[in-house]
This record gives structure tokens, sequence and C-alpha cells, in this order.
């Protein structure tokens, strides 16, 4: 299990992505540590837009997801898309 603090920013997707020492359930997992984080730190008084520029980020991590297990950020997509 990872037990690490999510260090890594939105504009370091492509570097995770290309971590070559790491498994795919590494990189999986510290992408969605990225996005938990983003999630987290909203709040109810959040503005429209703050919560709009998660969500496109959120977006990106998903695809980003997909490229390393299709079928996980598949998924991830498509609920994104029914909400």
């Amino acid at each position: 299990m990872i037990q690490s603090s999510c260090t890594y920013s939105f504009e370091e997707i492509e570097d995770i992505l290309e971590h070559a020492t790491w498994t795919d359930k590494k990189k999986v997992n510290i992408l969605l540590q990225m996005d938990c984080s983003m999630y987290t730190n909203l709040g109810i008084d959040s503005l429209r837009s703050e919560k709009e520029e998660v969500t496109n980020k959120s977006r990106k991590i998903y695809e980003a997801i997909q490229k390393v297990d299709y079928a996980m950020g598949s998924s991830f997509l498509i609920l994104m898309d029914k909400l």
C-alpha cells in the first residue's frame, strides 16, 4: 500500500505516466490521490468556476488513468458523463 502524501501537481500527469520503474497500480493510485485532493479542497464556499476547473482536471486525470488501465479509466469517464 502506498503511504505517501500527494506531492504531485496536475501538470505532472504525463511525468507520472512515463515513470518507467513504477507499476501501473502505483501510477493509478497517485492519479487518484491527486483527484481526491482536488475534490477535498473544494468547500461550500468554492466558486462555480473553481468547481468547474476541478471537474475539468478530474476528466484529464481519468483520461490518464484510461491510458494505464483502460477499463477503470473508461468506467470513471462514463460515470462522469452520466452525472
